[in-house]
């Protein structure tokens, strides 16, 4: 093997940070050099109990010594208990496991689909989705998202989606049932700058759905498992979807995801019209069933929503002084820091003094601690972020 081939045996496909994370605790990690980082990207939202829990780490030990994988032919145990957990805590009725957001958006469509072909005929095919949404990177969910940027060089890309704009109530008017299988929103565009959903607006469109028997289905790949400060987001909307869609931070770390329905429009699937090899993989529902166990038997949601305050307000008590920031935003524990210029920059110098940071897009700074950050982690991050403006408003001056 060639020596350019040993140096980067990786396709080219993300712009990572020059750094290689080897261990990590809490909200804590640490690279391979011993340098210590408080973790505000939580592997994307991902990690959102800490970085390799006890509970979860001790469930999934023991499911290493019994089972690894199983045909989904077979009934596995694990998946079982998941979805029952599933089910109890939210509005669905049934859940089909699979292995990531992407995945599970994919199903949902495909879901909305046959749903609306045996219920309101072929025509029916069309998936209304959000102008600044992300819903995945397959061919069927990087359609469905509503930005331009992440098709580029994949035509041609499959038909049946249209993008309305987001929090507008003119766009409701938009929406034909005659033509639309269902909508699939974001209750807060994470990759799109995080910016919630207006909650007038949510139940407008829900009402609409409703009047024209079209799938309400919520990507809660970001914002569920307790991220917005209740377990999920649209808890907070007093809305109730018909599909919902799950991922990160439902296995803390391992990968799986799901697609939860009611009963109706679960009906869209039977045997054959849907699979998986890996998905529901019992060590993944292992890991998904600690994981929500925990979250919920230790007020973990609700341990963000305070968190959340707190640092949102921490942040706005000093950021007026520095015209570069326009804005925070968020819920919970998954705020914005919008900026007037590029937020790349920010996050490399917060790097530079032991915090990793996101960018939601190209003026947004993206903060996603575990749920179960400490009050002095977040200081300690607050402190940060205020001595790198107060040192680029110096160096701007």
């Amino acid at each position: 093997m060639s020596d350019v081939a040993l140096a980067d045996p990786l396709m080219n496909t993300y712009n990572r940070f020059p750094l290689t994370i080897v261990r990590g605790k809490g909200s804590v990690v640490w690279d391979d050099k011993g340098k210590q980082y408080l973790d505000f990207t939580s592997g994307i939202g991902t990690c959102n109990l800490g970085h390799v829990p006890e509970e979860v780490k001790t469930a999934v030990s023991h499911q290493l010594e019994e089972l690894w994988h199983c045909s989904n032919l077979f009934y596995i145990r694990a998946q079982e208990t998941l979805a029952a957990l599933l089910t109890a805590r939210s509005f669905g009725e049934q859940v089909f496991f699979c292995n990531s957001g992407a995945e599970a958006n994919e199903a949902a469509v495909k879901l909305a689909r046959k749903y609306a072909e045996n219920r309101k005929g072929a025509a029916s095919k069309e998936v209304i989705t959000f102008t600044h949404s992300f819903h995945g990177r397959t061919l069927a969910t990087l359609t469905a998202t509503g930005q331009d940027h992440v098709k580029e060089g994949f035509a041609p890309l499959p038909e049946g989606f249209r993008h309305l704009p987001f929090n507008c109530p003119e766009s409701l008017e938009e929406i034909d049932g005659a033509q639309t299988a269902a909508v699939l929103l974001e209750l807060v565009q994470g990759e799109g700058g995080v910016s919630p959903a207006d909650s007038d607006w949510v139940k407008e469109l829900q009402a609409k759905c409703r009047k024209e028997n079209i799938l309400l289905m919520v990507d809660e790949v970001q914002t569920g498992m307790g991220r917005t400060g209740t377990l999920f987001a649209y808890e907070q909307y007093g809305i109730t979807p018909d599909v919902m869609t799950l991922a990160k931070g439902l296995g803390s770390g391992f990968p799986i995801g799901a697609v939860v329905a009611n009963r109706k429009a679960a009906a869209g699937f039977g045997p054959g019209t849907h699979g998986t090899t890996f998905g529901g993989n019992p060590l993944a529902c292992t890991a998904g069933a600690a994981t929500l166990e925990i979250m919920t038997g230790n007020g973990i949601p609700e341990q963000a929503m305070t968190a959340g305050k707190r640092l949102k307000t921490d942040i706005e008590a000093w950021c007026g002084e520095f015209g570069e920031i326009r804005e925070v935003r968020g819920k919970g524990l998954l705020l914005g820091m919008e900026l007037n210029g590029e937020a790349a920059e920010v996050v490399r110098e917060a790097r530079q003094e032991g915090l990793l940071i996101l960018t939601a897009g190209k003026n947004v700074i993206r903060l996603l601690p575990p749920l179960t950050v400490s009050q002095e982690e977040a200081a300690k991050a607050v402190n940060i972020l205020q001595t790198i403006f107060e040192r680029r408003k110096e160096t701007s001056g």
